[in-house]
């Protein structure tokens, strides 16, 4: 019996060959035709799809009719089979075949569990009439109904567990893009990406990294320290006069700004109520920002990793999505303007790579390079070791300086001898490019970044060693806060002559390359200095936020400043890299560059603080302990004796306090990045691998093309006019005769169907 999908298509397979084959039945060939009866009408249509393989014909009709005829037997007697079963098309009437009843419930048992539209779509390709489809459709509702109310019934809780995951997820999407929507400075970061390529970019990329950073480290300062100790601040007694903004000593010195004004007791405003205490608090805020940095950074550098290095679709270079990918939901005219500059600026930088990879040197152009790259080099580090040492002289003696001087300003010398060095020494730098001629462009930023990372991070460590050493053991009130007016004095002054060298260094010599002497030029903007100068002032924030938990919050307003001044001078002052370059792995070189040697550097530094120098006896949270550490020494005894928090005291005990801990924990770090670089090293072996394989492919095709084409030349000249006359005779009678003999054939093969089937 058949079912009702083999009733309303019967497919049949002809042997179907032009009139007039001779020796057909010895021939192994296979001329496909494709029957399609349709049994609500009785009437059967051809579809023939004939392929001729045999080049001679011949003229046999009488045999080419008896063998239908015995092929199409077996159809009729399938007819009269199914002709009970699919002479209505009622979908409700009562069928005598179970097979049909069983595949129509087969049919709607797999349809339930599909989505409307998955549904509609498979109900839509079923070879039904309109009638039967759309009765089919109202039973599958019908059911589905009846099995969602069963559902409904039985699993209610997990029904509202699914509309409350699904408003979540619809919450979270909507989230999602309404963050996106509003991300800071996304339309001018687009702008900068499509004039001035992703080089500049990165930069702007990384100053709104870090503002993000400080946001996140000032929220938890302000929350955790400021906020309480505003609750038992005292009145001020310094007066104001303007000049604090540029030392930051004398009102400033009495607020909540610096360490020596935070209390060393527990807050406890009713009696009864909770208590809070503030050492405890300091130092447990100060550990939790450097926590927070430090995990950022590591997935910050992680992620651009695994997106710039090990995953193979950077080294295709995007070209598909450039050439062939466009986003037509762009329809404002600047947006499409900018989206053009962008892919344009993309193509430039991917060609550029491909000239560079190209580009070979001889030997001695080598060695005349290498000989000039040792001379730089061997300049930038005398340079560099002469700068700390005038730096490590002034910082010596500036305590004996500062207690002569009776002029507030003059706190203002060390921190502008410092910034003096960090503006001209990278500038110098930047002009061994003129001498050195990198090129790539990646090379030359490395470069100046590694050599100005040594420079900046040598005066850091020498002001360290002058604040740990000199200042700290001198017979200060509060050197904590001393310490911290220096930070807040040289993050100070690094950011005024940041903006002066924007609005003046650098609008002269746009005037002086545009007017003066017109061979300049415009100048390009230099990654390597600019992103030393954010590392710079982000390692004094680190430092400084022990001293000066404000600190976070003046970086941020320094920081979004900046932004617009880079911006507009960008604008108005550079021109675009004259080697277009792609810098999609940059961010990852900053931040491990603000990792190491900066945060490792700073973390450094609060461990010889905490654990080995005595805090101020007169101010501070810590007045009064031997050390800082001291406070934590004592909340774990104190806990030691409640038998509730024994897990906070073996924790602090076997993972904190324990050097095997941080020993494994390095280890694991270690091999961790081993196995990533062996990951990207064997990907990038693999990729180079694979390009040789598809030229090598490339290589064989037009081979076996150029072979092809030799025998094919070959075969025309032995004979020239062996396939025309095949040819004629196949193609001869022409797309008039084949439709009229295809008609016939149709109307012949329906007058048999019709003499052995009569019902139909």
């Amino acid at each position: 019996m058949l079912s009702d999908d083999q009733v309303n298509e019967t497919v049949i397979n002809v042997e179907t060959v032009p009139s007039g084959v001779q020796n057909h039945l010895s021939s192994n060939m296979n001329v496909p035709a494709k029957l399609a009866v349709n049994s609500r009408f009785g009437t059967v249509s051809s579809i023939s799809d004939i392929e001729v393989t045999d080049p001679q014909v011949f003229s046999h009709q009488n045999d080419r009719r008896a063998k239908q005829s015995v092929r199409f037997s077996s159809l009729n007697e399938m007819f009269s089979r199914s002709h009970h079963s699919s002479d209505s098309g009622d979908m409700d009437t009562p069928c005598t075949s179970r097979g049909s009843i069983q595949g129509r419930q087969k049919l709607i048992a797999s349809l339930i569990p599909m989505t409307s539209r998955d549904r509609i779509k498979a109900i839509r390709n079923q070879p039904r009439t309109m009638e039967e489809k759309r009765k089919l459709r109202r039973m599958v509702d019908k059911e589905k109904s009846k099995q969602s109310r069963r559902i409904f019934e039985l699993n209610c809780c997990s029904q509202c567990l699914n509309s409350i995951s699904l408003a979540y997820r619809r919450s979270k999407n909507i989230l999602s893009e309404l963050l996106s929507s509003v991300s800071l400075w996304q339309k001018t970061l687009k702008i900068i990406g499509g004039k001035f390529g992703t080089s500049v970019l990165s930069y702007f990329n990384f100053l709104r990294w870090l503002l993000k950073f400080n946001v996140i480290s000032f929220i938890v300062t302000f929350s955790f320290v400021t906020i309480p100790q505003f609750t038992v601040g005292g009145n001020n007694t310094f007066p104001f006069t303007g000049l604090e903004f540029f030392t930051g000593a004398d009102y400033f010195t009495d607020t909540v700004m610096y360490y020596g004004f935070y209390t060393n007791s527990t807050i406890q405003h009713r009696s009864g109520g909770t208590s809070y205490n503030m050492q405890l608090a300091y130092i447990f805020t100060v550990a939790a920002c450097l926590i927070i940095c430090f995990f950022s950074l590591l997935f910050s550098m992680a992620r651009y990793f695994r997106n710039n290095f090990i995953n193979p679709h950077i080294y295709s270079r995007g070209i598909a999505k450039l050439i062939f990918c466009w986003d037509f939901t762009i329809t404002h005219e600047k947006a499409v303007k900018l989206k053009q500059k962008n892919l344009s600026t993309e193509i430039k930088e991917n060609l550029s790579e491909i000239l560079q990879e190209n580009g070979k040197l001889t030997l001695s152009q080598h060695l005349t390079r290498l000989s000039v790259h040792l001379a730089a080099w061997v300049v930038s580090t005398g340079m560099a070791t002469a700068c700390c040492a005038a730096v490590y002289y002034l910082a010596e003696n500036n305590l004996e300086f500062l207690k002569s001087q009776k002029n507030p300003g003059a706190t203002l010398l060390l921190p502008f001898v410092v910034s003096c060095i960090n503006l001209a020494v990278p500038r110098f730098y930047s002009m061994f490019g003129l001498v050195e001629h990198y090129e790539i462009p990646r090379q030359e930023v490395y470069v100046l970044l590694i050599r100005n990372i040594f420079l900046k991070i040598s005066i850091i460590g020498i002001l360290c060693y002058y604040w740990l050493n000199i200042v700290a053991p001198a017979d200060e009130k509060c050197w904590e806060t001393v310490i911290g007016q220096e930070i807040y004095r040289l993050l100070l002054m690094d950011f005024v002559f940041s903006l002066a060298d924007s609005f003046l260094g650098e609008f002269l010599r746009r005037v002086i390359g545009t007017r003066f002497i017109t061979s300049l030029g415009l100048q390009e903007f230099d990654i390597a200095r600019n992103v030393l100068e954010l590392i710079y002032a982000q390692t004094l924030v680190w430092i400084g936020t022990f001293f000066c938990p404000l600190l976070p919050f003046i970086q941020m307003i320094t920081l979004f400043i900046m932004f617009y001044v880079k911006n507009i001078s960008l604008r108005m002052n550079f021109q675009p890299p004259s080697k277009a370059w792609r810098a999609s792995q940059m961010m990852t070189f900053f931040i491990f560059l603000l990792f190491f040697p900066s945060f490792t550097g700073v973390l450094s530094t609060m461990a010889i603080t905490i654990w080995r120098l005595k805090p101020s006896a007169n101010c501070g949270p810590f007045r009064g302990l031997p050390f800082f550490i001291y406070s934590i020494y004592g909340w774990i005894d104190s806990l030691s004796n409640s038998p509730s928090y024994t897990w906070v005291v073996w924790i602090y005990q076997n993972l904190i306090g324990s050097v095997h801990f941080f020993f494994i924990l390095t280890l694991i770090v270690l091999i961790i990045t081993y196995l990533y670089w062996q990951i990207t090293e064997g990907r990038k072996v693999m990729i180079k691998l694979l390009h040789e394989q598809i030229i090598n492919e490339g290589k064989d095709k037009m081979f076996l093309i150029e072979k092809l084409s030799k025998l094919q030349d070959t075969d025309k000249r032995a004979n020239p006019s062996s396939l025309t006359p095949e040819r004629t005779d196949v193609e001869e009678p022409g797309p008039l005769y084949g439709r009229e003999h295809e008609a016939a054939h149709d109307l012949r093969f329906r007058r048999s169907v019709q003499e052995h089937s009569p019902k139909a």
